[in-house]
């Protein structure tokens, strides 16, 4: 079969057309994920409670019970990073 100037059945992107395609999704990818979610101050808050959480001094609010959760001292490092103005994408749990 020959493929002559009007011919669309062989016609495909060549593979410069789809490595730029590529390369450019690629891009736009690594931009949107290397934009900074939390501020450098949320992440000085979480630190500072993941601190006290392993030296077993963190207490959680209304029962006073100690922390042995990581993901816990997180949430409570994130609470206090909003109450004090940071940066901080809005909890998901409360939005929905």
């Amino acid at each position: 079969m020959t493929t002559g100037k009007g011919s669309t059945r062989y016609m495909t992107a060549t593979p410069v057309e789809k490595r730029s395609t590529t390369a450019k999704n690629m891009e736009a990818k690594k931009q949107k994920t290397e934009e900074r979610k939390y501020s450098p101050k949320a992440s000085a808050f979480v630190a500072e409670e993941m601190k006290e959480m392993k030296q077993g001094k963190l207490k959680s609010g209304s029962s006073g019970k100690t922390v042995r959760n990581p993901k816990q001292a997180i949430a409570i490092g994130l609470s206090e990073a909003r109450r004090s103005g940071a940066r901080v994408p809005k909890n998901p749990r409360k939005a929905a």
